[in-house]
């Protein structure tokens, strides 16, 4: 071989090699950013339930409307994939609400202990990083779901007849936490404040 030949066949190389070198770093970058891409993690309370049902109660008709409202307005929450899993407490209600979003987009319901929040996050944060996760609980620990993933540590306490709230954590990679509420369904009317005229009159004494 000339050293022409030569020195052609090393330019050739260094080329192949910075070509390879470039491919494995853009794979890495793409990795990497995909891995730490942003948790978004979406909460809401079960839907009505059905009154005087005992301690494990079903849904209401009104319950029922919801959860199929539910399974419409988060059907498609996200343009490409849409909802990738979904959490429910191990109670009746709160897995009926889940149930049509989930045969409507083919996906197991998690079940979970309402009162082991930290196992909750722990699975979420490690098995479902920069993926879309919807958890519906009781009212009582969905505030403290929240403040623990750093989102909003004002959630207001809801009515007992409140269902209409979805509370949606963004948890980028980097930065702030983001939390919205957002309403769905039936909105909640709050009770009507008692009237003089519908107030008990005391007895004469």
């Amino acid at each position: 071989m000339t050293p022409a030949a030569r020195r052609r066949r090393r330019r050739r190389l260094r080329r192949q090699a910075a070509v390879l070198l470039f491919l494995m770093l853009a794979f890495a970058l793409a990795w990497f950013f995909e891995s730490q891409a942003t948790t978004t993690v979406i909460f809401a309370r079960y839907a009505e339930i059905e009154a005087g049902a005992g301690a494990n109660p079903g849904l209401s008709a009104a319950g029922q409307a919801r959860a199929e409202e539910l399974a419409r307005v988060l059907g498609k929450a996200d343009v490409v994939a849409g909802v990738d899993a979904i959490f429910a407490t191990q109670y009746r209600h709160t897995q009926e609400t889940v149930e049509p979003l989930a045969r409507a987009l083919r996906l197991p319901v998690h079940v979970v202990d309402v009162t082991d929040t930290g196992a909750l996050l722990e699975r979420i944060l490690g098995e479902w990083k920069g993926k879309v996760v919807l958890v519906v609980t009781h009212p009582e620990p969905l505030p403290v779901l929240i403040r623990e993933l750093h989102g909003s540590k004002k959630v207001p306490a809801m009515a007992a007849t409140e269902h209409d709230n979805l509370y949606v954590v963004s948890i980028p990679w980097y930065g702030k936490v983001k939390t919205l509420r957002l309403k769905y369904g039936a909105p909640f009317v709050p009770p009507a404040a008692p009237t003089a005229a519908t107030l008990p009159v005391p007895a004469a004494g």
